[in-house]
């Protein structure tokens, strides 16, 4: 059961939990990571697909890629661990989210505050002056690019190789996560910076760390509870168990 894992102690009704979430909980949808073994980087070159300069040399090989992998994400559905999350956070009012990942799932509980790190791959806004489409988002239209009032080609919202994140971005996860009580980390390799730094600044302010994943990561000697195994399935007993608390 979930509380042989973790201490039931350690939540309050009032407590603030962050859930932060990688690539593994959308490999649990069926979404293909980045890098691991069968990953996309295992077969294709990072630089021209997800890069500036790869945009700049060849934007429809890019925006088809682009196209390609929206059309795979919309073949899959959220799992149960997202289904967990909604749950639990209809149990805290202080519940909130950074993610990883940009399919756009936790986006479909609109009660709950979402923070993408990098960005939404359902999204695109123009590479020149950065004006978001309003109108849609499309990436293509008869087969071409589509370009901006301004002259710029429209892009995916999403972050590249030889990007930063957006600093308001940035700022706002890291105040999130400085102020939370319980700490989540959820399907995350905790290797990719300054991503990786977020359950840091949770621990260091006092927060509970648990993390979920199937192996061992750097985060796991650190963390207050590791537990290995897949998201979907443990989420949901603490889910259970934390509903059974403070329902």
């Amino acid at each position: 059961m979930a509380f042989d894992w973790i201490q039931k102690e350690w939540f309050s009704k009032n407590s603030k939990l962050v859930f932060f979430t990688g690539a593994g909980m959308s490999a649990e949808s069926g979404i293909r990571t980045f890098r691991d073994n069968d990953g996309y980087w295992s077969q294709y070159d990072p630089m021209k697909l997800a890069s500036p300069a790869g945009f700049e040399n060849d934007p429809k090989l890019v925006l088809d890629w682009y196209q390609y992998r929206r059309n795979e994400i919309k073949k899959a559905k959220p799992n149960k661990g997202y289904d967990a999350i909604e749950n639990i956070a209809k149990l805290f009012p202080q519940a909130q989210v950074i993610t990883q990942n940009v399919d756009g799932f936790h986006k479909k509980a609109d009660f709950i505050d979402v923070i993408e790190l990098h960005g939404n791959i359902h999204k695109t806004h123009c590479n020149q002056c950065r004006k978001e489409n309003l109108d849609g988002c499309e990436l293509l239209h008869d087969d071409k690019p589509i370009f901006c009032d301004c002259g710029g080609l429209m892009r995916p919202s999403v972050v590249w190789f030889g990007e930063s994140l957006r600093l308001s971005v940035m700022h706002q996860a890291e105040s999130i996560s400085r102020s939370a009580d319980i700490f989540f980390s959820i399907g995350t390799s905790s290797l990719i910076y300054p991503a990786a730094q977020m359950p840091y600044e949770a621990k260091n302010n006092g927060a509970k760390i648990i993390e979920i994943n199937p192996q061992s990561t750097p985060l796991t000697s650190m963390a207050d509870a590791s537990i290995q195994g897949l998201s979907g399935e443990i989420l949901f007993k603490i889910y259970q168990e934390l509903h059974a608390n403070y329902n």
